[in-house]
């Protein structure tokens, strides 16, 4: 059953589905290396991606499995990343987390309050028991923001990710709805 793609609003950022404006933004994001330094794919060099990311979007919606959000700041409607509640399994209650910030917007507290609304939608969306995601084990900064949500590191995948010749290993982490304080 599809699940409409939310529009979100939090004190400093709204959450609204992917528009075609947003291509070169986008593309911006997922082209630059030092963002995508610990992401499980290489950046991207071919401007097709952008088509193959939107169309993502639509059918997550579609399939009623996520959604995936652009994350401007309202002060003065930069984008500045995207977030999104994807994999719903409904005979497992479980989904997956992810979100993507520009360089520019490290350290400001927007990735953890954009997930936190993220998280907020899913869990009254969907009927979620749990909520699992990864980071990098060497991107401590991720690992922090899901630390303030509430996740719970469960596990390392050894040598899950390699990505043009660099091997890198994963944390996994997990939340139940029972710890989700929202």
């Amino acid at each position: 059953m599809p699940v409409p793609t939310p529009t979100l609003v939090t004190e400093r950022l709204r959450l609204r589905p992917f528009a075609a404006s947003d291509a070169d933004d986008l593309f911006a994001l997922q082209s630059d290396a030092r963002v995508l330094e610990f992401w499980d794919s290489p950046p991207w060099t071919d401007r097709t991606m952008i088509e193959r990311f939107l169309g993502g979007c639509r059918t997550m919606a579609d399939e009623g499995t996520g959604g995936r959000v652009a994350v401007e700041r309202t002060e003065d409607r930069a984008f500045i990343g995207w977030c999104t509640f994807n994999s719903f399994n409904p005979d497992f209650r479980s989904g997956s987390l992810g979100y993507c910030f520009t360089a520019e917007s490290w350290g400001h507290g927007y990735a953890t309050e954009a997930a936190r609304a993220v998280l907020s939608w899913a869990f009254g969306a969907f009927d979620l028991n749990r909520v699992q995601a990864e980071a990098d084990t060497r991107n401590a900064a991720s690992a922090r923001v899901l630390e303030k949500l509430g996740f719970q590191r469960e596990g390392t995948l050894r040598e899950d990710c390699i990505v043009d010749g660099v091997v890198s290993d994963s944390w996994v982490y997990g939340l139940l709805r029972r710890e989700w304080p929202g």
